[in-house]
This record gives structure tokens, sequence and C-alpha cells, in this order.
């Protein structure tokens, strides 16, 4: 019988870089005195109990050698009833504000901006602001001609797809704009959906975005107020995303993970996608891949 104060340990390898080995996984188990070993995707996942919390770094060392990224989570209540997720550079795979801006050729930049801001040097707000303020007069139709390149990371199809399969609340709640937001809750199966709003006069950008703005207070407040609504603890909600504003809300949750994050996020969030894609949510879960749903395009 499993000790109520036990941990799982998730591994999930890069397919890219080489496929997850028995004795890889058995190297992980003798340092984390671990036990009772599932597949979740021969090759490619696997889970184990460790009777106290595992010595993670010791288990990152002995894995050195392989692409894999480690998750260590509680038994109870793995599978999340509310998955929040940032939109920009973790379901999408750009910043669409940068994108939006090579259609006035400020995308260098813009983009400039954006990283610091991401990366908590800048107030999220004025940054936004700022990058915004440059976009005065842009035609609208830019909107439409970003949106028409916008490509999503690898696994964000199956993630929501299996979340709202297995009756999960998916929200996509982003610092960037609804324009994107609504498009991408609606191709991907996200049942909420919230962002910044970007003015226009008809024709072009006024250079103005809706206040209040969205930033990681409001982000964690629309945690609080899904898991609310869905009738649940924060304990029971996943969140994800990669940047500064989103630490709060990533922190809060249940099970937060840094995807593909700058260096200030992943430095204070424990369970990180570095090697692997948006499916090693759902394995992180316990869901064996044979669940998944989705097909990605």
């Amino acid at each position: 019988m499993i000790a109520p104060s036990s941990h799982i340990v998730t591994l999930v390898a890069s397919l890219e870089a080489g496929a997850l080995k028995a004795q890889d996984v058995d190297r992980a188990m003798a340092y984390a005195e671990g036990r009772n070993l599932v597949w979740l995707e021969m090759g490619r996942a696997a889970e184990f109990h460790s009777p106290t919390a595992p010595d993670r770094a010791a288990i990152e060392a002995v894995m050195v050698h392989k692409a894999v990224d480690i998750f260590v989570t509680r038994p109870r209540g793995r599978r999340k009833a509310v998955l929040v997720a940032d939109m920009d550079s973790t379901i999408v795979t750009v910043e669409t504000l940068d994108e939006l801006a090579a259609f006035a050729g400020l995308k260098e930049k813009i983009a400039g901006i954006t990283a610091r801001a991401m990366n908590g040097e800048l107030d999220f707000a004025a940054a936004l602001r700022e990058r915004v303020g440059l976009l005065k007069g842009l035609k609208v139709s830019a909107l439409e001609e970003t949106w028409k390149a916008i490509q999503y990371c690898p696994g964000a199809r199956t993630l929501v797809a299996t979340m709202n399969a297995f009756g999960a609340t998916t929200a996509l709640v982003s610092g960037g704009f609804s324009f994107f937001t609504a498009r991408v809750a609606r191709e991907l199966g996200f049942a909420i959906n919230r962002a910044n709003t970007l003015t226009d006069n008809g024709a072009v950008l006024t250079g103005e975005v809706g206040e209040p703005i969205l930033d990681k207070t409001a982000k964690l407040a629309a945690l609080e107020e899904v898991a609310r609504e869905r009738g649940v603890k924060l304990s029971a909600c996943l969140s994800v995303g990669d940047g500064a504003n989103d630490l709060p809300m990533l922190k809060a949750a249940g099970l937060g993970i840094a995807y593909h994050a700058k260096p200030i996020v992943a430095a204070e969030v424990v369970n990180k996608v570095v090697h692997t894609d948006l499916t090693s949510l759902l394995f992180a879960q316990g869901y064996p891949a044979s669940l998944f749903k989705g097909v990605e395009a």
C-alpha cells in the first residue's frame, strides 16, 4: 500500500533525442527509493512512487545524459479538474504582439520590450501600453494576417482535448489579445478565454489597450475564479505558462508547470517542461498515452 505522504516521479523523454530505456528508469528509481513502476508510454514516459520527497537533484544528475523532463507530484488528486493556460509561447509558438508588430516594421523593437517584460524586468502593464502605443495607425487587417501564420505548440491540441474529454474545465488566460484568444479557444476547445483588448476605429489601431489590463494579478484572479465556479480548491488546478506574469498562477495551482520558460520562471517553478511538449502535462497527471484524445495537426 502506498503511504499517503508518498510522491510520484514521472519521467518523460524527448523521442527526438532518444527513447527512455528501462535502465534509465532503474537508475532514477534507485536514487529515489522508487517502487511500483508504470510505463505510461513505452520508450517515452514512465512513473514510479517514492516513499518520501525524492532528491530531485540526484535524479536529474543520473538522467543528465538524456533529454528527459522530471515531474514530482502527489498521488492524491493527480488528474486536475481545471486547466488554466497562458497563450503566447505556451499554446501558440510565438508572441502574437511581436508578430503583429512585424506589419508595422517594428518587430525587433517591440520584441525586445516583450522579452524584458516576460523575464520580469519591466512592469507588464506599462510595457504593454508602450508596445501597443507604437502600433497606432496600423491597419486592422494586420490582425487577420498575423492570425493566418499562427501555429500551435506541439501537444496543445492533445492536452486540451484530453482534459476536456475527462471532464476538466479548460481556460485560456492571456496577457495578449482577445482577437487571438477567442480564435485559439474555438479551434482547440478551451471553454473559457480571457485577454486584453486592442482598440481600433474600424480601420486602424488607435494605439490603446482596453482597461483594466489583464496582468499577473488578473491571471491569478482568473485561476481562483474558475476554480471557485467549478467548486474545487486550487490544489485541483493545473496552470501552465512561460513568463513572469504567469508566476503567481503557477505557484498557486496544485500543479504549476513552466513551459520552456524564461529564466526567472524556470528558477522558481519546480515542475517544468524543458525538453518535451505539452503532452507531458498529461503524463504528469498520470494519463497513459492510450487515453490521449485529439489529433495534432
